[in-house]
């Protein structure tokens, strides 16, 4: 069943992909929306990540930005003084960004080892907080002036590809890794941890596993957005960045792989498409924002979605 799912998933990111690079190369998108297609890969990854702390392990994680930023600072620094092919400084960029966010993931999830809910919330975002402080004072990476001359060398459709690459790996790792023997026991670890550590799970294992893999796949978003925009800010990976994250994975609902993508599109696409409102452009998106949350949490539109996706919401009653 797994294997019809994977393939199946393989069929339609083959599909997606021949669409978007037909419409890309043919000019039929407008540079506005052509514009969104790297930010749209960035927040699916970002999201994707997010979900496997927050709705697969349980744990309340609001320094997402945090591990974002330092991915992004030192992939893109690997960039700007290394001189290689941009086909394989790329790569190698994206390596380094997520391992070096996986090491802080790794630092950042040992106090998850004894703390939950809002204590760990307080903590993963006083994480977030003194990484952009850090980030202000370093003259290395430009201070609050930014992170300027990021250029990925590589032409803006191959650029789209490594993109949708690498959002295509973050989906499948991580869904593989849920659906695996590890995934299972990550999913009893937030269902009830003393049940979980009485069956021997080892939780201290499977919560450090998942803060690093989230980190991981935070570093690489961090740096496909890096060498998209071409400058980096400290103030781009603040609190309010965190919460984007969050609303994505509540609004796809938690523990629910397809409703991140769904919900990261959305919220990537929405602004930009009420730009002709121009003034009242926020207010109508923090509107539309609630009311898709509200009708998101209905009974009945859960309940079509467990039977579209398949899959038990996390938090759905």
């Amino acid at each position: 069943m797994e294997n019809k799912k994977s393939i199946l998933f393989a069929i339609i990111a083959i599909v997606i992909f021949i669409a978007l690079f037909t419409l890309v190369e043919m000019g039929l998108l407008s540079r506005q929306y052509m514009g969104l297609l790297v930010p749209i890969c960035v927040n699916i990854i970002l999201a994707v990540s997010l979900n496997l702390i927050v709705g697969f392990l349980g744990e309340l994680s609001l320094g997402h930005a945090g591990f974002m930023s330092i991915g992004a600072y030192a992939g893109c620094l690997f960039t700007v003084y290394a001189n290689l092919p941009p086909f394989i400084e790329i790569p190698l960029a994206l390596i380094i960004g997520g391992l070096v966010a996986a090491l802080f993931g790794f630092i950042i999830g040992i106090p998850a080892l004894r703390l939950r809910g809002d204590y760990l919330a307080i903590v993963t975002l006083g994480f977030g907080e003194i990484v952009r402080s850090v980030l202000n004072s370093l003259k290395i990476v430009g201070g609050s002036g930014g992170l300027k001359g990021i250029n990925s060398g590589m032409h803006k459709s191959d650029y789209y590809i490594v993109a949708y690459i690498v959002v295509i790996i973050t989906i499948l790792v991580i869904s593989n890794f849920i659906n695996s023997r590890h995934g299972r026991a990550v999913k009893a670890i937030r269902d009830n941890v003393i049940a979980a550590e009485s069956v021997g799970i080892n939780v201290v294992y499977y919560k450090i596993l998942g803060f690093v893999i989230a980190a991981f796949f935070a570093g690489m978003a961090g740096v496909l957005y890096g060498h998209n925009i071409g400058i980096l800010k400290p103030a781009t990976f603040d609190f309010n960045k965190s919460i984007e994250i969050l609303v994505m994975v509540i609004m796809g609902s938690m523990g629910n792989i397809p409703g991140s993508i769904i919900a990261a599109i959305i919220l990537t696409v929405l602004p930009e498409a009420l730009r002709f409102l121009q003034d009242y452009r926020m207010l109508i998106y923090a509107v539309a924002l609630i009311l898709i949350m509200l009708f998101s949490s209905n009974p009945t539109l859960i309940e079509f979605r467990k039977k579209i996706f398949g899959k038990k919401e996390k938090g759905g009653k």
